[in-house]
């Protein structure tokens, strides 16, 4: 194995081989003039190997993809055995600290993408992540959760032509692999555009940490650093206990009728057309429709939200698997 001599410049910091720093990705302070630290923390090892980039927190209200990387630094996880292993927990602090999804600004930060230096706050943000981080790695693992009151099965995301990426999924493991296409502006397409591997993981919902969502990305997260020689040894790497689904397409099944929701399966469940998925009601006992399955398939978010209107999405249910 080749030692590692050279040190990392990143983001206006040395980081030599063997070191862990935390150096600060600052773009602009509170409007109280309080500086915000954004901590970016980076352990290198001494020999030479790939780096991974672990990134969350791009939509402010989304948790636990925070939480993943939080125990993959406070557990040691993050320290290689080999190569570089950059974690950005939080990317959008502004939106973490006031609870939201956007910016300060209202933008969307995974619509700005590349960004500009003299564009919104959220542009600026992209435009430093893209030129000052990025370029120094060469897999990354963005973690998302759902939206407000709909929960994601465990999932990885990527577009059909990165069927190269197939192999990485089986090793993380996660329970489905959704094909879907990059949407403009996005983190995912300005990294695909610069030749870079991405996977997104989806799982669970917003303002909201749920074990099984949290140890699926962390053990995912080990089985892809194994499978690239990063791992230490004293860390264990368990097989997946069952093989990954490959979703090749999908579509919401949605409310028919506004009322009282209650999904009578748990996401990721296997359901069959005609099958009774959950049920609306009024506040008066006088009304029970019974969601049936439009089509069977694998269900991938369900809508916990007590409340629906017509036309709200309920269910995210697979329409064709890869192969089939």
């Amino acid at each position: 194995m080749t030692v590692e001599k050279t040190p990392l410049i990143i983001l206006g910091t040395e980081v030599h081989p063997g070191e862990t720093k935390e150096v600060n990705f600052d773009v602009a302070n509170l409007h109280t003039a309080s500086p915000v630290n954004v901590p970016v923390i980076i352990s290198r090892s001494k020999k030479e190997g790939p780096t991974l980039l672990f990134t969350a927190g791009i939509h402010g209200d989304e948790v636990n993809g925070v939480e993943i990387i939080r125990q993959l630094i406070a557990k040691g996880i993050n320290q290689p055995k080999i190569g570089t292993i950059i974690c950005m927990p939080v990317i959008n602090i502004f939106g973490f600290i006031n609870l939201k999804r956007e910016f300060p600004d209202g933008r969307d930060l995974n619509r700005v993408f590349p960004g500009s230096t003299n564009g919104s706050l959220a542009s600026r943000v992209a435009y430093k992540l893209i030129h000052e981080v990025v370029p120094h790695a060469d897999l990354i693992i963005d973690f998302h959760t759902g939206g407000s009151g709909r929960f994601n099965a465990p999932q990885l995301r990527y577009t059909k032509d990165q069927k190269h990426l197939n192999e990485l999924a089986e090793v993380f493991g996660a329970p489905f692999v959704l094909y879907s296409k990059n949407l403009t502006k996005s983190f995912r397409t300005t990294c695909s555009k610069l030749g870079k591997d991405l996977l997104l993981f989806e799982g669970g919902k917003s303002f909201h940490i749920d074990d099984v969502v949290t140890n699926s990305g962390v053990n995912g997260s080990k089985r892809v650093l194994k499978h690239l020689g990063m791992l230490k040894t004293v860390f264990k790497s368990s097989k997946p206990k069952k093989k990954c689904v490959f979703i090749e397409d999908s579509k919401w099944q949605r409310a028919k009728y506004s009322g009282m929701f209650k999904a009578s399966i748990p996401v990721g469940s296997e359901v069959k057309k005609d099958d009774i998925i959950g049920n609306i009601t009024d506040p008066y006992g006088k009304f029970n429709y019974f969601v049936r399955a439009q089509n069977s398939g694998f269900v991938i978010n369900v809508n916990e939200l007590p409340i629906v209107y017509q036309g709200d999405a309920l269910f995210h249910i697979s329409t064709k698997l890869n192969g089939k």
